[in-house]
């Protein structure tokens, strides 16, 4: 498993056990335990932090565009671990570094964790929730979406 896969996995893990416990538990205490158990040595930890800080400082404006965006689903009904692929999904497509995270690598990897972790038809949800923002944010920004050399070339 890539290592960045494997950060996002673990930050999905973190964040949904913490979403569980209705955000009451100690999230550093969660991801360093998982970090510890799923991801000993890893290269990038600072990737786990970076995602989960990101979601976590951007949480409420995340979740508002979420709802604002599966507008068939109240986002109070949206599964958990479906909830949480989205936070990082959304985290990435508009507060990351989008020459180190092109667009389409978030909405992949979203994708991915989806299918790997939810249910039958998160990967297909989640696809269409993030291509909602994505289109969302072409109209907003234009021809900036539009990758680059170098987005290509990752």
């Amino acid at each position: 498993m890539a290592t960045r896969h494997l950060a996002r996995s673990i930050a999905l893990q973190s964040l949904y056990e913490w979403d569980f416990s209705d955000k009451t538990g100690d999230l550093v205490a969660i991801v360093q335990r998982n970090m510890d158990e799923f991801a000993p040595g890893m290269n990038e930890p600072e990737f786990v932090w970076r995602v989960i800080n990101g979601v976590v400082q951007h949480l409420k404006e995340i979740d508002a565009i979420i709802a604002a965006s599966a507008v068939e689903w109240p986002f109070d009904k949206i599964a958990l671990i479906d909830r949480n692929v989205l936070r990082i999904g959304v985290y990435e497509l508009l507060f990351a570094d989008h020459e180190e995270i092109p667009y389409k690598v978030a909405i992949n990897e979203a994708i991915e964790l989806a299918k790997n972790y939810g249910g039958v038809n998160s990967g297909k949800f989640v696809n269409g929730v993030l291509g909602t923002v994505y289109k969302q944010l072409e109209s907003i920004d234009g021809a900036s979406l539009a990758p680059t050399d170098a987005q290509d070339k990752k």
